[in-house]
């Protein structure tokens, strides 16, 4: 009787062991390149699946790489939520292996109004008729983008509750429309001749599009930071900048301000450099740890920096 006893223990526990590592316990998995884009599929997947983010806070989404881990990871993902329009270029091979595996992949370009890149963009280095990839500088775009990816979210991610992704993206819709008010009011007081902006690179054309400002032009040719100036970028640019009167340069939080600072100081005029946070989000507690937040100190220092 013993030995019968100990025989069925011994079984129930090998049982209870192989099934403690079952994929079918496993959560759905959603892969979203940058932390941007990954703020805002946190807030449509609404707890429905996890949700990982390849780009780490404060980080430059031209340039930043993955881990051996991750890039495995990638192949069993329910969904890749990418920026596209030749953003992650440091990443275009992962999600290229992905998409031949099979892998369901939505890339927000796909599915917004894209901006080619404007003439100062043109003229300083990007290539004529290239599609601008920074289109979350516009939150009626990013509206877009949410209904698009609630829609497939509920179409490839098995086990999830439709309803809850609906309602998840309905909230955050309403929250997007809330902010893109707010920018229009602070942009508003604004004078008109005032509305020049001149950054690191180009980064602004779809909130300058969406609010009326003119992009004066940028530190950095083209839309890339893997680019870098000639002297005649910079001399040009200084007399772009004592034409418009830029009263302030805007320097970005992923690249050093030391070359914003050196333009400022060539342009030989009052100029000052204020930091924004236009192609990644912060560490929490440092000014934009979420989209809208980051969204929200821009458009402060924005209205201060260019406001009489």
């Amino acid at each position: 009787m013993k030995r019968t006893i100990l025989a069925a223990l011994a079984l129930a526990t090998a049982a209870a062991l192989s099934g403690c590592g079952a994929p079918a316990a496993d959560r759905p998995l959603v892969v979203v390149t940058t932390n941007i884009l990954g703020d805002v599929v946190t807030e449509v997947v609404a707890g429905q699946a996890e949700v990982m983010v390849l780009m780490r806070p404060n980080a430059d989404p031209h340039s930043f790489e993955i881990s051996a881990r991750e890039a495995a990871r990638i192949l069993d993902a329910d969904l890749i939520v990418s920026n596209g329009l030749g953003l992650e270029e440091g990443l275009q091979q992962h999600l290229d292996a992905a998409a031949d595996a099979g892998v369901p992949l939505l890339e927000a370009g796909d599915v917004i109004e894209t901006l080619a890149y404007d003439g100062a963009a043109v003229d300083s280095g990007a290539a004529e008729g290239a599609l601008d990839p920074h289109f979350w500088t516009d939150p009626a775009r990013m509206v877009d983008l949410v209904g698009a990816l609630s829609e497939a979210v509920v179409e490839h991610v098995a086990g999830v509750d439709a309803a809850a992704v609906t309602a998840g993206a309905s909230t955050y819709t309403a929250q997007l429309d809330a902010l893109d008010a707010e920018m229009a009011s602070a942009f508003s007081a604004i004078p008109e001749e005032r509305r020049s902006l001149v950054t690191n690179h180009h980064v602004f054309g779809y909130l300058a599009e969406r609010f009326g400002f003119e992009v004066v032009g940028a530190v950095i040719p083209g839309g890339s930071t893997l680019a870098a100036p000639s002297a005649s970028d910079l001399r040009d640019l200084v007399g772009a900048i004592e034409s418009a009167g830029v009263p302030t340069i805007f320097a970005e939080s992923s690249q050093p301000d030391r070359l914003v600072q050196v333009l400022a100081d060539e342009a030989g005029v009052d100029v000052a450099v204020v930091e924004l946070f236009t192609e990644s989000l912060s560490a929490p507690g440092e000014g934009a740890d979420s989209y809208l937040t980051m969204m929200r100190t821009n458009t402060e220092r924005i209205a201060t920096g260019l406001s009489p």
